[in-house]
């Protein structure tokens, strides 16, 4: 099946259907939108600033539960935007979710919809801001989404896009590439005859682990069966990236193409190595240089890390979350302060 916003390929999408999320649930609605349900920390995307602020108060570790309700999110965790299907027409869609869902949870989140992405056709754009529209109808609260970092490959080589930095900042890109040539980079696919060794799957899974560990946002942990399906299955066709330095395995980059486009998805590395070699900052001009080879018209960097991605050349396109909260009370507090939950736009503004 192939969704409305979808850039990613079916097999990635039906890996996240059948291993879900850790303490997820998931299932397709009666249309075949994919839904997900758990506890969700609302201060996950809030400000530095008022996450502080919130923590001091008195009592917080009594109460902070109640800042972490069951919700329900329509969308995925491994899919940059929302799916979405022209089974249904929008405003129809959106009086079927409150319907069949926002009395069940006291938070109902259709995350990610797309603002006039570049990356996506005139009627998957057209689509979602009818949804929009048709959620802000039934009650929806709407709230700046992510900032997805893309690079157009329009530039002829490396040379050309280095140019269209300062020289400070040249400088200080040919510093960090230094590190690459203690690295050895290789590319494998899923499927490969060593991804169904049991020591490899573990290296990869808790390379995995050690980034989810070190990052701010914890939301989804996505589970060893699903990166087991997914290293193993040749229909995923993913391109793995794989860096090695005096022969140790210190990092990875799983990536697809889709669309001719090259989408970075999952990363592992090891520390304090990964962080010594520069390994990040290495592997964004691999993906480039291999986007650039292939004839890929973009290079789709993911939702993290905003300012280090401008800094690197990205643009970003952004999206919206629509909000329903059953309590009215709670609905007009969240109102008055969804300002300190929109901090995407201001990185990389």
């Amino acid at each position: 099946m192939k969704y409305i916003n979808q850039l990613e390929n079916n097999e990635l999408i039906d890996n996240f259907l059948s291993y879900p999320p850790q303490d997820f649930s998931v299932w397709l609605s009666d249309h075949g939108v994919p839904i997900f349900s758990g506890k969700f920390d609302l201060l996950t995307t809030a400000d530095k600033d008022f996450k502080y602020k919130i923590q001091k108060l008195p009592f917080y570790k009594k109460w902070q539960r109640c800042l972490q309700p069951k919700t329900c999110f329509v969308g995925t965790t491994v899919s940059e935007y929302a799916l979405l299907t022209d089974k249904i027409d929008a405003n129809q869609l959106a009086k079927h979710l409150k319907k069949a869902y926002a009395k069940q949870y006291s938070f109902m989140v259709v995350k990610d919809l797309p603002l006039a992405s570049p990356l996506l056709s005139e009627q998957d754009n057209h689509y979602s801001r009818q949804l929009i529209a048709a959620l802000k109808e039934q009650g929806y609260i709407e709230m700046e989404g992510q900032a997805l970092a893309w690079v157009p490959i329009d530039f002829i080589d490396m040379n050309e896009f280095f140019s269209r930095f300062s020289y400070s900042r040249r400088k200080n890109f040919r510093r960090k590439l230094k590190s690459r040539e203690k690295l050895d980079i290789n590319l494998l696919h899923s499927g490969d005859e060593c991804f169904f060794n049991q020591t490899v799957q573990d290296e990869y899974y808790q390379l995995y682990l050690n980034v989810y560990q070190q990052s701010e946002v914890h939301f989804d942990l996505l589970t060893k069966s699903f990166f087991i399906q997914l290293l193993q299955s040749k229909e995923a066709k993913a391109y793995i990236f794989t860096y090695h330095s005096n022969g140790e395995f210190i990092g990875y980059n799983i990536c697809f193409k889709v669309n001719n486009m090259l989408v970075d998805k999952y990363i592992g590395m090891v520390y304090p190595q990964a962080r010594e070699l520069n390994l990040y900052f290495v592997s964004w001009f691999v993906n480039l240089e291999y986007a650039l080879q292939q004839g890929f018209n973009y290079y789709i960097a993911g939702w993290t890390d905003p300012e280090v991605k401008a800094s690197l050349g990205a643009k970003f396109t952004f999206t919206k979350h629509l909000v329903h909260i059953r309590n009215p009370l709670l609905r007009v507090i969240i109102r008055k302060f969804i300002g300190y939950f929109e901090s995407d736009k201001e990185k990389v503004a």
